[in-house]
């Protein structure tokens, strides 16, 4: 029988969740459930006896993960999981899942959303009302007829996609592997050739060694005088510095940004607190009450196949 340790909420109610743990129980198996910790001590003493790790985006450190005396399995509420020692998980030989594809249509519809708000000036047209002001030198500008370049045609790039053909624009994209030919509708090329041909560069790669700070200096300069960039990735994959500074010198004319090189709460000295024309969200893009429920279904799934000898979703391994 396994030891199962939920190191944070998975942002369901508490009879869902039972739902899901009460076959558990009855098969013999135990179950914790633990708030989320950022304290490696505390964490570790959480999970020291647990054969199953479950958890969300919180960080899984090495020095946590070096207390567990018999892991062997980790089940990742999430679709990245560059937040969790991925070497110290392997070395003690223990395989782990993500739960890519729940939130497709959250992060999709969010990117959408940050387009509409930063190109018809929402924030500001919104705060002009609430001050008994008017539109004056805020009028806005349309999606339709758009060039957006997707940097990262995965599940959620593609769903991206499809929404901007919807409202008539123009899409091109990039990936490691895609950067010649079509795909769904889609031009591939280059990242240099889509960031000197979009109104809207969108970004849904991955973070890692390659993708870090994708978006830099020279990356951003290569834009359109005026384009927007979103973010919607991982905070790594770009530079603030780097973009706070384009914005400031009005390089481009904004961007939206909903991941950050640390979690939210955001330190003051965050650059993109300080740039103009910026729409920044705490790390929401995943979560709707929709994507939290397919989650859930998609992370104890995971789990009964790897109960049952048959593990899904593998990532790493």
């Amino acid at each position: 029988m396994m030891h199962i340790v939920l190191t944070e909420s998975l942002g369901i109610p508490d009879s869902l969740l039972n739902h899901y743990v009460a076959p558990l129980i009855e098969e013999g198996h135990t179950f914790s459930a633990y708030p989320k910790t950022l304290d490696a001590h505390v964490l570790a003493e959480e999970i020291r006896d647990a054969d199953v790790i479950m958890l969300a985006n919180m960080p899984m450190p090495k020095e946590a993960l070096d207390a567990c005396k018999h892991l062997k399995y980790v089940d990742v509420a999430f679709t990245g999981v560059d937040h969790v020692d991925l070497h110290t998980v392997k070395e003690k030989g223990a395989l782990l899942s993500n739960a890519s594809g729940y939130s497709n249509e959250a992060v999709a519809e969010l990117a959408i959303e940050m387009m509409l708000s930063l190109l018809r000036h929402v924030p500001e047209v919104e705060e002009r009302c609430r001050q008994g002001k008017d539109k004056t030198g805020l009028v806005g500008r349309e999606l339709k007829g758009k060039t957006v370049g997707i940097v990262g045609l995965g599940k959620i790039g593609k769903r991206t996609a499809q929404l901007c053909q919807a409202f008539g624009c123009r899409v091109i994209g990039t990936s490691r592997t895609h950067q010649t030919g079509e795909l769904d509708g889609i031009a591939c090329m280059t990242l240099e050739d889509l960031l000197v041909s979009s109104d809207i560069v969108v970004l849904h790669c991955p973070l890692n060694a390659s993708t870090h700070h994708l978006m830099n200096e020279r990356t951003i300069d290569l834009m359109k005088d005026g384009a927007l960039l979103l973010n919607l990735a991982r905070g790594g994959v770009v530079d603030s510095k780097a973009l706070a500074n384009a914005l400031q010198s009005g390089k481009l004319a904004g961007a939206g940004i909903d991941v950050f090189d640390k979690e939210p709460p955001l330190q003051p000295d965050e650059p993109l607190l300080h740039a103009p024309n910026t729409l920044l969200t705490p790390h929401v893009a995943f979560a709707t009450e929709e994507s939290m429920a397919l989650r859930a279904e998609i992370v104890f799934e995971n789990l009964r196949c790897f109960l049952e000898g048959q593990p899904s979703n593998l990532v790493g391994n």
